[in-house]
């Protein structure tokens, strides 16, 4: 009918789906203006599908119930802008009814892309020293670089958050044997997960010759690493030989990625040991500082320190938490083309 949008439907069975959503809109059922765009139903329904029916949390048009209060979920959607920029606002007053419940944000693109499910709980403390903006709303922005998906929160720091694409993060929520497998993770296994990600993204990976030997290749199939770092750094070759995990450009030199998993030692090492390398190479844009989610607020404090500030650093390191590492690997091994 002229006019009227051309509605496309990303997934299979969405038709369905959207055209029941688009008749619920024209008998007036659901207001138009407090939904974003059509495929927020379409996560909704996926959401049915494999928890049940959803209830929405009284006094919000963004906030739902899995259950009796199994998860709770704050759907934010964003379009996505010129050079793949995204903005979200995240309402302080929504934010407080996550607090002490097995809660998710839920990122949504106009793409049609999959949506991205963070536990709140990881970032609760993240948002409690963060600063809302005059309308009371956290502004955070979802950054894709490198091969890796970031989420941005304003002068808190960036956060890698590429495992948590999909439904899969609130199944591991309800899963306490999944979460157990992520918790009880060594030094060394997070180094063999962090190593088979590279390899499937066909990045060459060197891991100091030392730990070589301590890989665990019962986590992912085993390939040959490289023996050696990166040419052209010779004023840190040293250090980037203690680095626990390198990407490097396949059958060149270009650093692509650096991740120290700071298991037992302190975030401000591995934080000072990038500082070096920065200074020496600006070129090198991805550090990732690897740990358990309890060092997640510690991360953001030493990050944000006036000398790393001040050489860039703070604007290009991520964390990286265990359990983030192993949906991330997992999805890698199932081909998923977004991991």
């Amino acid at each position: 009918m002229p006019g009227q949008p051309v509605l496309h439907a990303a997934h299979e069975g969405r038709v369905h789906t959207v055209g029941r959503d688009l008749a619920s809109l024209q008998q007036g059922l659901i207001d138009f203006r407090k939904v974003p765009n059509l495929h927020k139903f379409g996560t909704l329904e996926s959401f049915r599908k494999r928890f049940g029916e959803l209830h929405k949390l009284k006094g919000s048009d963004s906030l739902f119930i899995i259950g009796e209060d199994a998860a709770r979920i704050y759907i934010r959607y964003s379009k996505v802008h010129p050079h793949g920029r995204t903005f979200f606002g995240l309402r302080e007053v929504d934010l407080r009814q996550l607090e002490g419940h097995n809660a998710f944000l839920c990122f949504i693109l106009d793409d049609g892309s999959a949506p991205l499910f963070v536990p709140y709980g990881d970032f609760e403390e993240i948002f409690r020293n963060a600063q809302p903006a005059s309308d009371g709303q956290y502004k955070v922005q979802l950054l894709s670089r490198n091969d890796g998906l970031e989420l941005y929160v304003a002068r808190q720091g960036r956060f890698n958050v590429e495992g948590y694409v999909g439904l899969e993060p609130i199944e591991r929520s309800l899963n306490s044997v999944l979460l157990r497998e992520a918790h009880n993770l060594t030094h060394s296994q997070v180094q063999t997960l962090l190593a088979g990600i590279g390899h499937f993204k066909k990045y060459d990976v060197y891991v100091p010759d030392h730990d070589v030997c301590n890989l665990d290749w019962s986590l992912t199939n085993q390939f040959a690493l490289r023996g050696s770092v990166p040419s052209g750094f010779d004023q840190v070759q040293g250090i980037l030989s203690e680095i626990d995990v390198i990407w490097i450009a396949r059958g060149g030199e270009a650093i692509e990625g650096l991740f120290e998993v700071e298991h037992t030692t302190t975030v401000y090492s591995g934080l000072l040991r990038f500082n070096d390398i920065l200074l020496t190479d600006p070129k090198v844009s991805r550090f990732s500082i690897v740990s358990n989610e309890t060092r997640r607020a510690l991360f953001s404090r030493q990050l944000f320190r006036p000398t790393f500030r001040k050489s860039g650093l703070a604007e290009l390191t991520s964390f990286l938490e265990y359990s983030n590492v192993l949906d991330w690997h997992m999805r890698v091994v199932k081909g998923d083309t977004r991991a």
